[in-house]
């Protein structure tokens, strides 16, 4: 597959997916840009905005296997990850898989659930495997995860530790949708006559591991991946910071730069491509100084400082 094949599938997927959820283009592209990148989005933001939708819809359009898993505080790592059980036959031990052996995992509300319980989907986001019990799986290819996380009720919450954080590609907010988009909603539900949409499948997951592979064509320029490492050194320098964003942003930002490029057509990356992706892929791994909390500043607006300060290379 070549990046041309790449452009076109992406704006099918997304077209396919702007059937169910309307007016949010831009978030779906997004999403998208990570899938492609290889890596798992973190969607922040109110109550019924379509979060579980996108994440079902993309499962389906894509044709991968979905799981949701609703975090709750007496979710346990076990009701995860699965566990051995006796097999009444045999009279020996089996794995029984988790909801976490799926192509497309839905972490709903993921703050809701205990910190052991969130730490038992750390390995599988990170080494895409599961251990249980000294018995290590591999987890099925691709592997996304899509968490949910609800911005406005901290009662009965546990925060994400950073490092669990720094697992997420991106960190998204869908936002509310304009009157328009409102009234084309109720419009399309009133047509259909049923609150699910019928998706058409347009990929399968050996066509996504494809579209993955000739996005590592991409051409990033020696120039552009200085200004990468440049944006994520000014985060740490930067006077609001407490812990800047690691290397592991470096890489999103990287990644994501080069999956952008390949929607958008091209085989080569563009300072733009960098600039779209800095505040979802690097906000999320910065914490600010406590004195900075009082002045309602936020990780977004250190990023955009980031990016007007920083100088933007001229790439041939």
């Amino acid at each position: 597959m070549n990046v041309a094949e790449v452009k076109e599938r992406s704006a099918a997927i997304v077209q396919e997916v702007g059937r169910a959820v309307v007016g949010k283009d831009d978030v779906l592209r997004q999403v998208a840009a990570a899938v492609l990148a290889g890596g798992h989005v973190l969607f922040v933001d109110n109550p019924g905005l379509a979060k579980t939708l996108i994440a079902r819809s993309f499962a389906r359009v894509l044709g991968l296997d979905f799981r949701r898993i609703q975090f709750t505080p007496d979710l346990l790592p076990g009701d995860i990850t699965g566990s051995h059980i006796l097999d009444q036959k045999t009279g020996q031990f089996v794995l029984a898989p988790g909801p976490i052996f799926a192509n497309v995992v839905l972490a709903d509300e993921v703050n809701r659930a205990t910190p052991k319980t969130q730490s038992a989907v750390l390995e599988a986001m990170q080494e895409m495997q599961v251990s249980i019990a000294g018995d290590t799986r591999r987890l099925p290819q691709p592997f996304i995860v899509l968490a949910t996380q609800n911005p406005i009720e901290y009662e009965g919450t546990f925060p994400l530790p950073e490092a669990q954080l720094d697992r997420f590609m991106i960190r998204l907010a869908v936002g509310y949708p304009t009157e328009l988009e409102e009234r084309e909603i109720l419009r399309r539900r009133a047509a259909r006559r049923d609150d699910e949409v019928a998706l058409d499948r347009v990929t399968g997951s050996e066509e996504l591991l494809a579209m993955r592979q000739a996005v590592e064509a991409v051409i990033v320029d020696e120039e552009l991946g200085a200004y990468i490492v440049d944006l994520v050194a000014r985060t740490r320098a930067h006077p609001s910071v407490y812990v800047g964003a690691s290397p592991r942003g470096s890489l999103a930002l990287f990644k994501l730069s080069r999956a952008w490029a390949a929607i958008e057509g091209r085989d080569y990356v563009i300072p733009d491509d960098v600039k779209r992706f800095a505040v979802a892929a690097l906000a999320h791994r910065m914490i600010l100084r406590p004195e900075f909390w009082t002045r309602h500043a936020s990780t977004e607006a250190v990023v955009q400082s980031v990016l007007d300060a920083a100088v933007v290379p001229k790439v041939s």
